[in-house]
């Protein structure tokens, strides 16, 4: 795909994410955004995704900034981390593969309420508005 976010440049894009099909269906059970889904709709909503590595300490999601696409993880743990007022990030959830990042920023628009830091190795995939507007349309 070529409309990949360009806040995910910094990170390996592994490429589309049919070949990850089975492990996402595998996750819908810790996933209550896709529960309904079958291996077949797994497979064309993978279609309309990328997946991308990030090692530890690397940055998924920026607090503030505006949100245009979403995650779901596939590997790894990431820390959800809110700013305090003295402007320092402070960690308030632990994030592990078959949970979603970023969805809601994506629907409504708003920027992003905390920042997702990798703590281990991650893969996860990443769905952009406009897929999701593709995925609707078709």
């Amino acid at each position: 795909m070529d409309d990949r976010p360009h806040q995910l440049a910094h990170l390996e894009c592994l490429g589309d994410a049919t070949q990850f099909s089975a492990q996402i269906h595998a996750l819908i059970p810790r996933c209550t955004l896709l529960e309904n889904f079958s291996p077949a709709e797994v497979r064309l909503l993978a279609h309309f995704m990328d997946v991308y590595r990030a090692e530890p300490g690397m940055e998924i999601i920026r607090e503030g900034e505006g949100g245009d696409f979403m995650t779901m993880l596939i590997e790894g743990r990431v820390e959800v981390q809110k700013r305090d007022r003295w402007n320092m990030p402070q960690p308030i959830a632990a994030v592990e593969a078959g949970r979603t990042l970023g969805e809601m920023s994506m629907i409504d628009g708003e920027p992003r309420f905390a920042t997702c830091v990798a703590t281990e190795p991650v893969l996860f995939a990443v769905l952009t508005r406009e897929n999701l507007a593709r995925i609707i349309v078709e």
